[in-house]
């Protein structure tokens, strides 16, 4: 779910001992750093109170897809959360987000940049998944995870593409 709101701008309002506050999903998680036991930005006794997703006319044309192993309840391989707004066969607006490869949802936002304005055809969609996974560096075992994350991508957005006509 939280690939699917961070294409969204959602923002995780909170309330703990120093009050309240709004942290956007993509800052929620945390990257390892100097703390590797603390998963998010959360403080000691803080507590999620709301979500608040921002109107997004578009969002009606969305979708989440998640690859994964098997067909249990397995964690993604890799996940794309994506909305798409095609106007006369160009690419008016568009979100993007990746799951499962990084260790918090991973907005695509230098795909979505060189999107808006393209035209929607399967040639952009694939630079655009390129040109955002280009500086993707793999951990050993899961270099398969970016050819897999740019098909995936390009296949969301010809989906959402294909149901907007």
């Amino acid at each position: 779910m939280a690939v699917a709101l961070a294409a969204l701008d959602a923002v995780v309002c909170t309330e703990g001992p120093d009050g309240a506050r709004s942290i956007p999903v993509t800052e929620l998680h945390r990257l390892p750093g100097e703390e590797p036991e603390r998963d998010t930005a959360l403080v000691h006794g803080e507590l999620n109170t709301a979500v608040d997703v921002p109107p997004l006319g578009f969002a009606a044309n969305s979708r989440y897809r998640k690859v994964r192993d098997r067909a249990s309840y397995a964690f993604a391989l890799v996940s794309v959360a994506a909305a798409l707004e095609v106007a006369s066969g160009t690419v008016g607006d568009v979100r993007i987000a990746l799951g499962g490869v990084a260790h918090r949802p991973w907005r695509a936002r230098a795909a979505e940049q060189m999107l808006r304005g393209a035209p929607a055809i399967e040639t952009s969609f694939a630079a655009a998944a390129e040109a955002e996974l280009a500086g993707a560096r793999p951990l050993p075992g899961n270099a398969f995870k970016i050819p897999l994350a740019r098909n995936v991508i390009v296949r969301t957005l010809m989906d959402l593409r294909e149901e907007q006509g």
